[in-house]
């Protein structure tokens, strides 16, 4: 089954083509589109729609994702891609949240994935995952992307750069809300 994806990040289409396993990944980029929204649904929702005019009668899915990190109220939450300013950047992502957190001893956070899916009827679905974990006092790993090298999951010693992508695809937020987002194409046959 095909199933177009709004999103032009290589390394969450790599993720969710690893997940969506029998599924035809197919990525149409939502160029131009701003995410406008307050939340990661609303950004979800404005991506998949803005491509799925482009795919009447087909699946389409788009993914926006964040780290909330409770120390700072939730940020960068739905900026966790712009944290530091345009153009976004990893590394300087990075670097802000560590300098932010300088001296804080609650490095509690999470990851949040909100999942928007259109049916071919156009119907609209949602599907959230999360995973929970805390911020490490240094990057470690070179695996994943993101803040992946900071978020040591809870119930692990290491951070998400330093697993397995099996590991990690068993136990992020992608993975969580992907199963689900599964369940609700199976339950639309």
């Amino acid at each position: 089954m095909k199933i177009y994806v709004a999103t032009h990040n290589q390394h969450k289409l790599k993720e969710i083509s690893e997940l969506l396993i029998g599924f035809e990944v197919i990525a149409d980029d939502p160029d131009g589109v701003e995410e406008t929204a307050e939340d990661f649904i609303g950004n979800a929702l404005i991506k998949a729609r803005a491509i799925a005019g482009r795919h009447q009668g087909a699946w389409v899915m788009a993914d926006d994702s964040g780290l909330e990190v409770s120390a700072l109220g939730g940020a960068p939450g739905v900026r966790s891609a712009r944290y530091a300013g345009e153009p976004s950047n990893s590394a300087n992502n990075n670097k802000l949240l560590l300098k932010n957190l300088i001296g804080v001893s609650d490095r509690k956070a999470n990851f949040t994935c909100a999942i928007a899916l259109i049916d071919p009827s156009g119907q609209e679905h949602i599907a959230i995952g999360k995973a929970f974990g805390h911020i490490g006092e240094s990057p470690s790993g070179g695996a994943g992307f993101g803040y992946d090298p900071l978020f040591i999951p809870d119930g692990h010693t290491r951070s998400f750069a330093e697993l397995t992508a099996e590991e990690k695809n068993s136990i992020s937020h992608r993975g969580r809300a992907l199963a689900e987002a599964v369940k609700i194409i199976q339950n639309d046959k």
